[in-house]
């Protein structure tokens, strides 16, 4: 897979959404304000459905806007979208407080369980009650489950829960 340059964090975003696909719509957006679908797919050389997908994506996450306008030639209904670039800190945000209330979520079982593990890197750790349940075999490679130190993982998510509060303070 090769990787993909972004002259803007509004098409960096978009190709974090959905690849190469939401990168060429969103270049097509920033290259032509007000563009419909038929713009798109012809500036892009994507199929028309594509681009509908991505756009509809977007829309739904509220990176683009749309308004819909008579078309003068055929009389129908189309839809022209432009891209809302002043969304994108929002959206990212958005995504960084979602996360860090999983982390704290997850941080709060870590420091609330015991956790046992076999030792196989394949294989997950086990909590307590699963352990009792499973008479502390592992149900996948069948080695004894042992008592398992988490204070690294617990360590490694309070750093992450960190960074994200410093990140989401600085936020415009």
């Amino acid at each position: 897979m090769r990787k993909l340059q972004y002259e803007d964090s509004f098409v960096k975003v978009a190709g974090l959404l959905g690849g190469e696909e939401y990168v060429k719509v969103a270049r097509a957006l920033l290259n032509n304000e007000n563009a419909t679908d038929e713009e798109i797919a012809s500036a892009t050389g994507l199929k028309i459905n594509v681009v509908r997908r991505v756009l509809y994506d977007l829309f739904g996450k509220s990176l683009i806007t749309g308004i819909r306008v008579k078309d003068p030639k055929r009389g129908w209904y189309v839809y022209q979208w432009r891209a809302q670039t002043d969304q994108v800190d929002a959206f990212l945000n958005n995504k960084k407080k979602k996360i860090l209330a999983r982390l704290k979520q997850r941080l709060d079982y870590e420091k609330n369980h015991k956790f046992f593990f076999c030792g196989t890197q394949t294989c997950k750790k086990r909590t307590f009650d699963e352990a009792i349940d499973l008479s502390f075999r592992c149900p996948e490679c069948g080695n004894e489950l042992l008592d398992y130190d988490n204070s690294k993982d617990i360590i490694s998510i309070e750093w992450k829960i960190a960074q994200l509060e410093e990140e989401l303070r600085a936020a415009p």
